[in-house]
């Protein structure tokens, strides 16, 4: 009797477990949240970038004064830091290549001109991989090139500083993409909002206008 009892005991147990695990269903494993673009967004970020300058002059301030473009290239170092979503602040310190061809009475001339940039821009988160950057650009000359060609003879005359005033103001706007959590792609137009006056016996007083396009890649 004792046994059958025991017997009928365990039964029970038995059937009380199982009953339990079928009625509130299989034990679920806890699993991290998956991460937030928010996370990513707060961490300050430093990066590369390096990339193609498209240059030329817009308001030469002499109407019988053209000018065409130059290829050049533009490097050096972006920072990230953020304020409040979506708005971020985003120095850079950059090299970069300007200048302009022109056409004259004497031949063919060229200025290629080496400057340091210092972008210190507002950035726009307003996607999960765009954004827009705005802001004032500080540039300060390094050296400056000359070519002169009369269809017989080259001749090139280097400058270490600049013709002028120096360091100019500017102001940029541009777009970028991300194409990864650490790459971008770039998009600038940068325009001098005072008059270079580098070389006054070629065209006077001007502005440069320089189209960039790039790659960045970021590090936290």
């Amino acid at each position: 009797m004792k046994k059958t009892l025991f017997f009928a005991i365990c039964l029970l147990v038995a059937g009380s477990v199982c009953a339990q695990g079928y009625y509130y269903g299989p034990r679920r494993v806890r699993r991290p949240p998956p991460r937030s673009q928010y996370d990513d967004f707060y961490k300050p970020r430093i990066g590369i970038t390096g990339g193609l300058d498209i240059a030329n002059t817009v308001s030469a301030y002499n109407p019988n004064f053209s000018t065409g473009a130059i290829t050049g290239f533009n490097a050096g170092l972006t920072f990230d830091l953020p304020i409040i979503y979506p708005l971020s602040f985003a120095p850079e310190v950059l090299y970069s290549q300007k200048g302009f061809a022109a056409v004259t009475s004497d031949g063919n001339f060229t200025q290629r001109s080496d400057y340091i940039d210092i972008p210190l821009l507002a950035k726009f988160h307003l996607g999960p991989a765009f954004n827009f950057l705005i802001g004032p650009q500080v540039s300060f000359p390094i050296s400056t090139t000359n070519t002169y060609d009369n269809g017989f003879v080259v001749t090139n005359e280097h400058y270490y500083s600049t013709y002028g005033n120096g360091t100019v103001l500017d102001g940029v706007v541009g777009v970028s993409f991300d194409l990864g959590r650490d790459v971008e792609l770039r998009g600038r137009y940068t325009i001098d909002l005072q008059r270079n006056q580098q070389n006054a016996s070629y065209g006077g007083d001007y502005r440069n206008q320089v189209w960039q396009i790039g790659l960045g890649f970021k590090f936290e």
